[in-house]
């Protein structure tokens, strides 16, 4: 078993809200992530939802701002949000911009020097930390859903699409929807994996959707107000994607909404039903 630090635990909707730090074999450095373990927890094993953050976010934003907690323990599911990237490795130039580096590991396994001996995030998302979590919390390991915002929309969709079996449920709010055709993935991309552009399509929704497809219905919501929505999200390009392999997809778009966690909060709800509903 993982030793854990506890930082921090609060009672939260009868259930227990808590901040936890360990040394990642994956990612060679501390990492932290919080955890909601839902009221039914104390008696039972229950199904886990992962939520991936955005750029510059942390493991606290998403349970700080969100107000998923409420939702989460009436449906009985547990929580985990992990940060966003490894932090203080020492590699030059790790802090110089809040969109490469610290705070922005795009959930990807990066293949280039520096990056590649710490930013291992898709296998610490996908490998690691369900272990953790597995070992030493009350979970139906079998029932794994998982979501984000932003950077982390697009990590979501990406862990999903490319495992199916571990993850029943996918939906997203304001993803990165093709990173290989935006600026802020671009950099990423270029940054972790170099200039192969073929090792990209890994790592691209818009592309994994028509090699892989999905099992069951992908959720999004995004704002008409969000000021990345035409540079840097491009919904549309996932939303045809699915359409010409006729994969489910749910693609609301929230009239006068815009990029933060007021939005999320706003449609939190619906996005922990529609986990609920295919983990429970």
């Amino acid at each position: 078993m993982t030793h854990l630090q506890i930082l921090s635990e609060y009672k939260c909707f009868d259930g227990k809200l808590g901040f936890y730090s360990h040394t990642s074999a994956t990612c060679h450095s501390e990492m932290r992530f919080a955890v909601y373990q839902p009221p039914q927890a104390a008696q039972k094993s229950v199904p886990v939802l992962y939520f991936l953050s955005g750029l510059t976010c942390t493991e606290e934003n998403f349970m700080v701002k969100a107000g998923a907690q409420r939702y989460a323990a009436e449906h009985g599911l547990m929580l985990v949000a992990p940060d966003t990237s490894p932090r203080n490795t020492g590699i030059p130039g790790e802090n110089d911009a809040w969109d490469f580096g610290t705070g922005a590991g795009f959930y990807v396994d990066a293949t280039a020097e520096p990056w590649r001996s710490h930013y291992q995030m898709y296998s610490y998302i996908v490998q690691e930390l369900p272990a953790i979590i597995a070992a030493n919390f009350p979970i139906q390991a079998d029932k794994q859903g998982i979501f984000g915002h932003s950077m982390g929309g697009h990590g979501a969709l990406v862990c999903a699409i490319r495992n199916p079996q571990q993850y029943k449920s996918v939906s997203a709010f304001a993803p990165i929807a093709t990173p290989m055709n935006c600026p802020w993935g671009q950099k990423a991309f270029n940054g972790y994996l170099g200039n192969h552009q073929d090792s990209w399509r890994a790592y691209d929704a818009s592309e994994l959707i028509k090699q892989l497809g999905y099992h069951s219905l992908i959720l999004i919501d995004q704002g008409t107000a969000d000021k990345f929505l035409t540079e840097q999200l491009k919904s549309e390009i996932f939303e045809k994607a699915c359409a010409s392999v006729n994969q489910p997809l749910n693609l609301r778009y929230q009239p006068g909404y815009d990029h933060s966690y007021y939005f999320i909060a706003s449609f939190i709800s619906d996005h922990i039903r529609h986990h609920a509903i295919a983990l429970n």
